[in-house]
């Protein structure tokens, strides 16, 4: 029976953890397969058409595995390749992209800030989105560089990803935002030092939760391929780099009581 085939979820890298872990919790039935794509992150500096291989190799690889619907948890992936990939295949895609409109929409100040990464800050979809909304909002666009790179190799809490936000964050502060949008999924790694940069008065928006309840809707939209029978759901993670960040930051959901420690997660070395 499909609904009883695991939702597909990639990024490049750890970064879609954010996303994956929005979705287990929204559908606690659900099995679920994640494709780190560690070994070519980040995406955000390469072409388009090295972001759509890519996208490409990591679809086929979820339908490989037998994956019902794919959750493209990747900002610079969703928007240089999603279109692509929702005219060659028939499963259903779910992407993911700043959310710029809550922010403009919401701000107060009339001054939001976004941190993403070239890629996505450079695409039309992104563009289009932009404009749409900020007519009249003053937007300060930052581009993260090297933060990927850190959250891959672990060093969400280091010194240097501080110093490297305290920098891009600058200008922000400096303009008075009230907003600030993380347009990429490795970054609410970092909330942590984001709050303890930012005044008080700025509010963070991913999409983590958005993309969840989109996940769930479109399951529902397409002939209730939703999981309905109460099994024991199971997650696969695979890195084609290594499993050392993915492993420490599943104990960090865990600890921090994000992942039910009865949750099983196995995480699996494999080249994709």
């Amino acid at each position: 029976m499909q609904n009883n085939h695991p939702i597909g979820v990639f990024d490049s890298g750890i970064g879609g953890i954010s996303i994956w872990k929005e979705i287990i919790q929204l559908l606690p039935f659900e099995s679920t397969i994640y494709l780190a794509d560690s070994k070519h992150a980040p995406y955000g500096a390469k072409s388009q058409e090295e972001i759509i291989q890519l996208s490409i190799k990591n679809t086929e690889a979820l339908l490989q595995l037998g994956a019902k619907i794919i959750v493209v948890a990747c900002n610079t992936a969703t928007t240089n390749a999603i279109k692509y990939l929702r005219a060659h295949y028939d499963v259903p895609f779910i992407g993911i992209e700043p959310a710029i409109k809550p922010a403009a929409l919401q701000s107060k100040n009339k001054s939001i800030g976004i941190l993403a990464t070239k890629g996505t800050l450079n695409s039309s979809l992104f563009s289009n989105t932009s404009e749409r909304y900020t007519q009249e909002i003053q937007t300060i666009e930052v581009i993260g560089t090297g933060l990927v790179p850190l959250i891959e190799q672990g060093h969400i809490d280091g010194v240097e990803t501080k110093e490297l936000l305290v920098k891009y964050l600058k200008p922000m502060i400096q303009a008075g935002i009230d907003y600030l949008v993380l347009g990429c999924s490795h970054y609410p790694f970092l909330l942590p030092i984001l709050k303890d940069i930012l005044p008080d008065n700025v509010t963070i928006i991913d999409s983590g939760e958005a993309v969840a309840r989109q996940t769930k809707a479109v399951l529902l939209q397409n002939g209730g391929i939703i999981k309905k029978k109460e099994l024991q759901p199971t997650h696969q993670l695979y890195s084609n780099k290594n499993t050392e960040t993915l492993d420490g930051i599943i104990i960090r959901f865990r600890e921090s009581g994000q992942i039910s420690k009865n949750t099983v997660i196995r995480t699996i070395y494999k080249e994709f």
